[in-house]
């Protein structure tokens, strides 16, 4: 049985991920799944931020008679809608160069103006509507295809959290997270809040997902300025965030699989895994930054009987388990 170095285990627990995701790309559940994404709206950056804004926690949006006749889901009583623009295009009359049908160039009058024409210009407007998020909804299931939440235990859970805390780089809140997400880091209030009463598998796994995006998607922000526009696409800053979670999870014993893989398939375009094979550096330098800061305030927690051989025996129960 031979040690594993750091690097070995890191590159055999993202081979790992890559081929849960290509697994699951293959299966009909994940066809169905996808089917299903295909009937939302994708929104333009500006109305993704103006989403966030009303409803931070949103992960599925459209309008309420999409939701009711495409999916056989209807808005709850009392729900307020999300307001975004939405294009609306109109003509109008305008006076404009008359051009040459032939070489597409203004015709000249005889003292070699161009000649003036009345004609209906296309212009392109906007008007606010109202759009509403899954969690607003309710009726028939949508297909998923993993877990829409981890159950478990965590064996050490308290020194591996505040380890994690330790290690965010901006503070860790607990507190109610409006829509279906787990919780979320802030650009603006620089800080990550975690909904309360999630499992202690799922509140790690979030924390790690959450802090992975403190730390490489973090953007300059303002007292009201606007955020600047993110380096790198949603689809890429979400599947960096879940990849990283999942590689440091499970280094310590933890699996989140049913979960991960489903989450950064949905955000893989198409039926591609680009997006985690351009990150994969990314992700292994991250997440063995995040591996060995847990490790090393641990160690450091070694007086304390209470927590730190617990993660002791998770560790080396994972290294076990990779030898094999």
């Amino acid at each position: 049985m031979s040690e594993q170095t750091p690097t070995e285990r890191l590159k055999e627990l993202t081979d790992k991920l890559e081929a849960g995701i290509s697994d699951l790309y293959e299966s009909d559940r994940y066809a169905a799944y996808l089917q299903c994404l295909s009937k939302f709206h994708h929104y333009s950056y500006g109305n993704v931020i103006l989403i966030l804004l009303q409803c931070p926690g949103a992960s599925r949006v459209t309008g309420f008679n999409t939701w009711k006749k495409e999916f056989g889901r209807t808005v709850k009583k009392g729900e307020r809608g999300i307001k975004i623009l939405a294009p609306c295009p109109y003509r109008r009359l305008e006076e404009t160069e008359k051009l040459d049908p032939n070489t597409h160039r203004s015709v000249l009058d005889a003292n070699g103006k161009p000649v003036m024409e009345t004609a209906l210009v296309q212009k392109q407007g906007f008007k606010i509507v109202s759009v509403f998020d899954v969690s607003q909804t309710e009726g028939r299931e949508l297909p998923l295809p993993g877990v829409s939440e981890l159950t478990g235990s965590v064996e050490g859970y308290a020194a591996l959290t505040a380890a994690l805390r330790e290690l965010s780089p901006v503070p860790v809140e607990t507190a109610p997270v409006s829509g279906s997400a787990k919780g979320y880091f802030s650009h603006t209030e620089q800080r990550i809040v975690l909904r309360p009463g999630m499992s202690e598998t799922q509140t790690v796994k979030t924390l790690i997902h959450e802090i992975t995006h403190a730390k490489l998607h973090a953007r300059p922000t303002a007292v009201s300025a606007q955020l600047e526009k993110p380096v790198k696409g949603r689809p890429v800053r979400e599947v960096e965030a879940e990849s990283v979670a999942f590689v440091v999870s499970q280094h310590f014993g933890i699996d989140t699989s049913d979960y991960s893989f489903a989450y950064i398939a949905g955000w893989s375009k198409g039926r591609e895994l680009n997006e985690l094979k351009a990150s994969l550096d990314c992700i292994r330098e991250t997440a063995a930054e995040l591996i060995e800061g847990v490790e090393k305030l641990c160690q450091k927690q070694e007086p304390d009987k209470t927590h730190a051989p617990e993660v002791r025996r998770r560790k080396a129960a994972a290294r076990s388990a990779y030898a094999r």
